[in-house]
C-alpha cells in the first residue's frame, strides 16, 4: 500500500513538472513570436495639403420693429422686408438666392415705480417683431460687397444687423479623396526610403488609418488645428490638410 502511494506521488510530481516545463516553453515561444511580429513591421505617416477657394457664400442679416400694437409692428416689418429685398435684387442678388425666415414676435415691457421711486414691477407696453434674411450664392464678390454696404439701409429707416459671411466649398468630398490619395503616396514613399536605408524588404500592407481632416484659413498665421478636425468658414481662401498612417510587414 505504501509502495503504491509512493508511486502515485512520484507520478503526480512528474506530471506537475512536465506541466511547468510545457507552460514555460509556451510562454517563451509566445514572447519570441510576439517580439518577432512586433519588430517585423514598418510604419510611416504621410501628409498632403492643398490651397483652395470657397465657391459658396452664405450671408445672414436680421431686422426688427417695435410698436405699441402688433398690427403696427407687423406693418413696419413687412415694409422693411420689402425694402431689404428690393435693395438686394437691385445689387445683383437673384430672387432664388434670398430666403426670408418667418417673423418672430414678442412682447415688450416697461418698468413701473411707485411714488417713492421704488421698483413695483413691469407691464406690457408693446410688441417687438424680428425677421432674418439669408443669401446663399456662388456670386462671391457681389455678396461680400453687400455684406459690407448693407448699413446704407439705415438711410431708408431699416435697422439691419449683419453677420459676417460664411464660406463653403461644394466639392469637398472629391477634394478629400484626392488628398487621401496623395497622403497615402507620401506615406509609402517614406516607408520605401526607410526600408532602403535599413536594407529591409517590404511585404504586404498590414494596416492603414486616416488622420483628422482639417480645413483652416489660408496664410492667416492664426490657423488652429483641432483633435476633432477644424472646419473654417470665416475665410474665402482656405487650406485643407490630411494625414494617412501606413503599416507594412517586412520580409
Amino acid at each position: 500500500m505504501e509502495q503504491k502511494e509512493k508511486k502515485n506521488s512520484w507520478l503526480s510530481a512528474l506530471i506537475i513538472g512536465l506541466s511547468v516545463v510545457i507552460s514555460c516553453l509556451a510562454i517563451a515561444y509566445g514572447l519570441a513570436h510576439f517580439k518577432s511580429e512586433s519588430t517585423h513591421v514598418i510604419t510611416a505617416t504621410g501628409s498632403a495639403s492643398v490651397d483652395f477657394d470657397a465657391d459658396i457664400i452664405i450671408w445672414r442679416g436680421s431686422f426688427s420693429s417695435v410698436s405699441y400694437t402688433s398690427e403696427a409692428a407687423y406693418d413696419k416689418i413687412k415694409t422693411d422686408a420689402n425694402i431689404v429685398k428690393t435693395y438686394l435684387l437691385d445689387n445683383g442678388v437673384t430672387e432664388d438666392e434670398v430666403v426670408f425666415d418667418s417673423v418672430d414676435i414678442g412682447r415688450t415691457y416697461r418698468d413701473i415705480y411707485d411714488v417713492n421711486g421704488n421698483y413695483a414691477g413691469s407691464e406690457p407696453d408693446g410688441y417687438s417683431l424680428s425677421q432674418s434674411v439669408t443669401i446663399t450664392s456662388n456670386n462671391m464678390d457681389t455678396v461680400e460687397r453687400i455684406s459690407r454696404e448693407i448699413s446704407t439701409l439705415l438711410d431708408k429707416g431699416v435697422e439691419l444687423s449683419s453677420n459676417s459671411p460664411e464660406y463653403y466649398y461644394s466639392d469637398l468630398d472629391a477634394l478629400k479623396l484626392d488628398l487621401i490619395d496623395k497622403a497615402s503616396i507620401n506615406a509609402k514613399e517614406r516607408i520605401d526610403i526607410v526600408a532602403k536605408n535599413s536594407g529591409a524588404s517590404i511585404g504586404k500592407l498590414k494596416n492603414s488609418s486616416l488622420g483628422v481632416f482639417q480645413i483652416t484659413a489660408k496664410n492667416t498665421g492664426t490657423a488652429s488645428y483641432s483633435y476633432d478636425g477644424a472646419f473654417d468658414t470665416s475665410s474665402r481662401h482656405k487650406t485643407a490638410t490630411i494625414t494617412v498612417r501606413l503599416e507594412y510587414d517586412l520580409k
